[in-house]
Order: C-alpha cells, then structure tokens, then sequence
C-alpha cells in the first residue's frame, strides 16, 4: 500500500509535465509499469519489484523508425526472498506519439545464497501522459 500511495502522489506530481508512462510488461512475471521523467521506472508483478534508474540515453532513430537505447542501474526483488541488483541494457522504439514499445537484457547479481551472475529480460509497452 504504501508503494500504491507514493505511486499516486508521484504521478499527481509529474502529470502535469508529460514526463508520466505508465503500462503493462513482462519483467518480474506480468509487471505493471510506471516510468518517471524518462529516467526512474519501477516495476511491481506476479513475482516480484524492480526499480530502475535510466542514467544514459542515445537515438538509434531514422524518420520512420524513431528508436532509442538505454542503459540503467537498477535492484530488484522478488517475493520468494530472491533479490539483487542489476544493469538494464534496452530499446525504446516510439510506435505512435506517447506510446513506446520497450525491450531490455539485464545482467544482474543474485545475492539469496551467495553472489549468482544471471541474465534477466523484460519487454513491454507504455503510454506516456
């Protein structure tokens, strides 16, 4: 609850500036999403919570093709007592105005019983406000 009620006060916040997406992915099991100026997205799912801070950011874009790169720092974990941290490495590919399509390798530590080196990946899709 806690987690819902920051999400609320920190989407009435950002609202105003278009800088709110919020959407659907497959991160930890099926995700809802809420990003925040481009740069800080969280992710709460069947399996657990991530969140991410997005700290660089390039074009790959033509005219038709409006594509973007990124790359993050982030943790993560998940209801079972699993948790970590990690590195996502993704495309934001534009569709139609405010509607992106995401897609992202994460490299990540596994630190339940002992440090484990695992590989995660998340597509999904969001609309921004």
């Amino acid at each position: 609850m806690v987690v819902l009620g920051a999400l609320c006060i920190s989407n009435a916040a950002f609202a105003k500036s278009n800088d709110v997406a919020v959407g659907l992915a497959f991160d930890q099991g099926l995700s809802a999403v809420v990003e925040l100026g481009q740069q800080y997205r969280l992710t709460v799912g069947n399996d657990g919570i991530a969140a991410d801070y997005l700290f660089k950011r390039g074009a790959l874009s033509s005219s038709q093709m409006p594509i973007d790169w990124y790359v993050g720092a982030g943790a993560w974990a998940e209801w079972d007592d699993e948790f970590g941290v990690r590195i996502p490495i993704g495309l934001d590919w534009t569709v139609v105005p405010n509607v992106n399509i995401y897609g992202q390798l994460s490299p990540q530590v596994n630190f339940y019983s002992g440090a484990e080196l695992q590989l995660g990946a998340a597509v999904g899709i969001t609309y921004r406000f």
